[in-house]
């Protein structure tokens, strides 16, 4: 399916690897030329060589914390003007609720929920003006049915869900549609991270607790960045038009819900 998407500019956080990185190659794949972000100046470089020689599109990288106001300001001047915005952070530590204090907090909401709204504050006026736009935000299933260990996850990202459904619903006139992308378990870097706390937790090799966590799954299996990223490019695409705030769960149908 073509589409529609060659020859537009988009920015996308966290990009380097994971899920982000699967959202930019597949828009990549679409002829969309990229601003890729990360923290790590290492591996983004590695990612924008590997995506710029495959598909041939214009790839420009900003290293930075755009959960910083340095970092946000510098990765702006970079994209200033794109057509397309994919927010995407990695999540807070897991823990108890009785492991957080204010400042655990205050650092999962600037990562998890100011950050992606002052991007998309600074980005959205130029869509609106252009009469074109798409943003897409990665959040988590979590939102949808929250996870008791990812409690400051839960409470960070259902903020900016909350964001997102009133303001997609005022700017969908100008062209402009916002939507979530809701993943469940996937196969990165994240996953590992928490099969390794499942692991420790139960004294069970990490390829025990993959399988204990793949059986809650009813795929039986982890989700690929490659999925994650092609349902991230339809919802960029010319042909997403008439979806408006929504939140797309990719989990495997791991959430046992009716709607």
């Amino acid at each position: 399916m073509d589409l529609g998407i060659k020859g537009k500019r988009a920015l996308v956080c966290a990009s380097s690897k994971g899920l982000g990185r699967g959202c930019a190659e597949a828009l990549a794949e679409a002829g969309v030329n990229l601003v890729l972000n990360a923290r790590g100046a290492e591996a983004l470089e590695a990612t924008a060589d590997h995506i710029s020689s495959t598909y041939g599109v214009d790839v420009v990288t900003v290293a930075a914390d755009v959960a910083t106001d340095d970092g946000r300001e510098k990765l702006l001047s970079a994209a200033d003007g794109v057509d397309i915005l994919v927010n995407n952070a990695g999540g807070p530590p897991p823990g108890l609720w009785s492991d957080w204090d204010r400042d655990d907090f205050i650092k999962a909401l600037d990562a998890n929920m100011l950050a992606p709204i002052a991007l998309i504050k600074a980005l959205m006026p130029g869509m609106i003006d252009n009469g074109w736009g798409r943003i897409v935000n990665i959040t988590s299933g979590s939102v949808k049915a929250p996870i008791p260990q990812l409690g400051l996850s839960n409470s960070a990202r259902a903020g900016l869900t909350g964001y997102v459904a009133g303001t997609a619903r005022q700017v969908a006139q100008y062209g402009v549609n916002m939507n979530n992308m809701l993943p469940g378990i996937h196969a990165t870097d994240r996953a590992i991270s928490l099969d390794t706390g499942v692991s420790k937790a139960q004294g069970i090799s990490m390829d025990e607790a993959k399988k204990q966590r793949e059986a809650t799954i009813p795929t039986r299996r982890y989700g690929t960045a490659e999925e994650f990223g092609a349902m991230c490019a339809f919802l960029c695409s010319q042909h997403a038009g008439f979806i408006v705030g929504q939140n797309i769960v990719l989990d495997g149908g791991a959430i046992n819900a009716t709607i």
